[in-house]
């Protein structure tokens, strides 16, 4: 199984997200789920990698050439997979995926993870979409699926699939680990 992970190359500044998203990435690799992630070295992104290495987990990132460029690669993953550009990144990131999770992140992960729940929404993909709500990270964005189907832009059965964990155990839970 490859879970596709998006998050943030920042490191945020609440010490809760680093040991989360290390937990997060200790069980990845601890339970033989391969990761996929945007392959940095950088933030979170590089966290939960060298803690998917550390639990003797496999990775593989998906970088566009201009952050190699740029020298942002982590070189200590499995596999690192150079595209032309972030959409053919976001392309292949879906290929290998068999489930993907929206760590807290900014704009970049927040992108990325709108595509997978327009995805669900349309029926073109049946693996989940799990929004990590670490902290009421994502409650904003809860409120505004809820408010779609209110105001008859949404439904439910479209927004099945897409889940909002709280924690670790949730997302577990959801993927019937």
């Amino acid at each position: 199984m490859n879970i596709t992970v998006y998050l943030g190359s920042c490191e945020g500044n609440d010490p809760s997200l680093k040991e989360a998203v290390r937990e997060l990435g200790t069980w990845i690799g601890e339970s033989g789920i391969s990761l996929v992630y945007g392959g940095s070295k950088c933030g979170l992104m590089g966290e939960l990698a060298e803690s998917v290495l550390d639990a003797g987990g496999y990775v593989t990132g998906v970088e566009p050439q201009f952050f190699i460029d740029e020298g942002l690669e982590y070189d200590r993953i499995d596999k690192l997979i150079v595209t032309g550009d972030m959409s053919e990144r976001k392309n292949k990131m879906i290929e290998l995926g068999d489930a993907f999770i929206a760590f807290p992140g900014g704009t970049g992960t927040l992108e990325e993870i709108a595509e997978i729940m327009s995805k669900v929404c349309l029926k073109h993909m049946s693996e989940p979409c799990i929004l990590y709500n670490l902290n009421g990270y994502y409650d904003s964005l809860k409120a505004l699926l809820a408010h779609m189907v209110k105001m008859g832009l949404s439904t439910e059965e479209k927004q099945e699939g897409i889940y909002f964990a709280e924690n670790l155990a949730e997302i577990k839970k959801i993927l019937g680990n």
